[in-house]
Order: C-alpha cells, then sequence, then structure tokens
C-alpha cells in the first residue's frame, strides 16, 4: 500500500468514527475529527465559532434527549490528497431524526497534525426543503 492510500485509509477511519460517535449520541467523541481549538466551521450562511462553539451548537441544537441526535450517515466519499499534510473531502450526509430529517453535502479540508488526520475547515451545505 502507498502512503497516499495509507492517508486515504486514515481519513475515511476518522470520519467512520465520528459517525459512530454521533449515532450513539456522544457529541464529544464526534468532536474529535475536528481540530481543536482552531476548527472553522461553516453553516447557515454564517461561520460558527471554534471548536468550543461548534460543540456548544452541537448540544444546542441536537443534543436533547437520548436519541435525539438522529442517525447520521456518511457517503459518496471523496478525498483528494493536496500536500503531505492536507487533504480535501467531499461527501453527501443524511440525518434522520425525529425533529426533521437533514441532507446535503459536506465540503472539508483535513490537516495531519502531530501523524493524525482532524478537519481544519468544514463547510456544511443543506438542501433545502427536504
Amino acid at each position: 500500500m502507498t502512503q497516499a492510500e495509507d492517508d486515504k485509509d486514515a481519513i475515511r477511519a476518522v470520519i467512520a468514527a465520528m459517525q459512530d460517535a454521533w449515532n450513539r449520541g456522544d457529541l464529544r467523541g464526534y468532536m474529535e475529527g475536528f481540530a481543536n481549538p482552531d476548527v472553522i466551521f461553516v453553516s447557515r450562511g454564517r461561520i460558527q465559532k471554534d471548536w468550543q462553539g461548534t460543540l456548544d451548537h452541537y448540544i444546542a441544537d441536537y443534543g436533547g434527549s437520548p436519541g435525539s441526535q438522529g442517525r447520521l450517515a456518511f457517503s459518496n466519499i471523496r478525498i483528494e490528497l493536496l500536500a503531505p499534510d492536507a487533504a480535501q473531502l467531499i461527501s453527501d450526509y443524511a440525518l434522520v431524526r425525529p425533529a426533521g430529517n437533514q441532507t446535503g453535502v459536506n465540503t472539508r479540508l483535513m490537516r495531519k497534525r502531530d501523524g493524525r488526520w482532524v478537519i481544519a475547515l468544514n463547510h456544511v451545505s443543506q438542501i433545502e426543503g427536504r
């Protein structure tokens, strides 16, 4: 296996671990996939605050009663390595939950820091009207 294949597999593993954490209601575990404290998170037409602000947003919007976060699935994951420590990831997402389903696209800048891939920039584009 080449280094590029190893890196892509490592990135996919980060995304899979995040998906698993979300689906068991572990929002803090989900956040382990993001750069801390300096992640840039773009959603709802604005730039969210740093790592803690993003976690606070998730807790406020999805962390009510057990199961209120719903079931999250990432699919159609495409990864392009840009440099030994940078990659672009684009994927579809679907969130099914009692408060209403969401679908859309994530665009992510992944950075390799201390040998570990993390999301440095996350942009969410939700499909409206679903």
